[in-house]
């Protein structure tokens, strides 16, 4: 049959019916602004086997109907680590490589992304990786407990460079609050971007806010640690001059500063922004 005469699919018809849905939550939360644009790309034939084959066993869709289990989700009691926007996955898998006894919920909204990281954790045996499809903020608010994370990773989030679109990006007050209540005591919270204008902004929010405190002496940003796999894309840009920043806040104790703001607003925090995508 030739590709004129197929029939296209419909718009609701998702692409892989065992595997990530289009619009997990549906209609059942508010619409906010976004601080992710889903990108349309090709999905490899790799990638869609991937998908199809182990969605059903590693992947779950952010519908906000439930609270998640993690140590059900991973088949282990692990610490778990949220990644918001983990692009096409190998500094995920890298990381997941290099520690087994850590957990981590990867979460993004660009398939062919999802589709290779299910494959690179196929091919490397890595167990402590599940991949989260939709808003992020979904599923802080609706699916995480309190205290569930030991760890926040956001790396190279859309800096939303013009000033009128400053509203979409990720880090700001709200978004900080809302990961401050599902956060442990202690846990880390890095974020990383080649957008100096956003780092600066980053390192202000951050250290404006009650609930984290910046674990550089000298209250400014941090060598990229040993952790972080420095990726194709950052070593690309690095070579053209970009400037990378990271930024290593942790969560401080329950009450340290007397004026916790997790305690003062309900676990349900709403928040402006939405997660990033890659």
């Amino acid at each position: 049959m030739s590709d004129s005469s197929r029939t296209p699919r419909p718009k609701s018809e998702p692409r892989f019916p065992d595997g990530p849905q289009p619009d997990p939550a549906g209609s059942h939360f508010e619409r906010r602004i976004r601080s992710f644009q889903p990108r349309r790309s090709r999905v490899t034939q790799g990638q869609a086997d991937a998908l199809q084959r182990l969605w059903p066993k590693w992947g779950l869709d952010i519908d906000g109907r439930r609270t998640l289990d993690l140590p059900e989700l991973f088949a282990a009691d692990l610490p778990v680590v949220l990644e918001i926007g983990f692009g096409m996955g190998e500094a995920t898998a890298r990381m997941a490589a290099a520690d087994p006894g850590t957990g981590i919920l990867a979460v993004d909204v660009h398939t062919p992304g999802q589709g290779n990281l299910l494959n690179l954790a196929d091919q490397g045996g890595l167990s402590n990786i599940r991949v989260a499809n939709g808003d992020a903020i979904i599923l802080l608010r609706e699916m995480l407990a309190p205290d569930s994370l030991v760890g926040l990773r956001v790396y190279f989030p859309d800096p939303w460079p013009k000033k009128r679109h400053h509203k979409r990006r990720l880090i700001q007050p709200e978004f900080l609050t809302l990961a401050a209540s599902r956060l442990r005591p202690g846990a880390l919270l890095h974020c990383a971007t080649d957008w100096e204008p956003y780092a600066e902004v980053m390192l202000d929010v951050l250290s404006a806010h009650p609930d984290f405190e910046n674990t550089r002496p000298d209250n400014g940003y941090a060598p990229r640690p040993d952790f972080r796999p420095l990726t194709r894309f950052e070593a690309q840009g690095l070579d053209k001059g970009h400037v990378v920043n990271d930024l290593l806040f942790r969560r401080v104790p329950h009450g340290t500063d007397g004026k916790d703001s997790t305690n003062s607003t309900n676990s349900r925090t709403d928040s402006g922004t939405d997660s990033p995508g890659t």
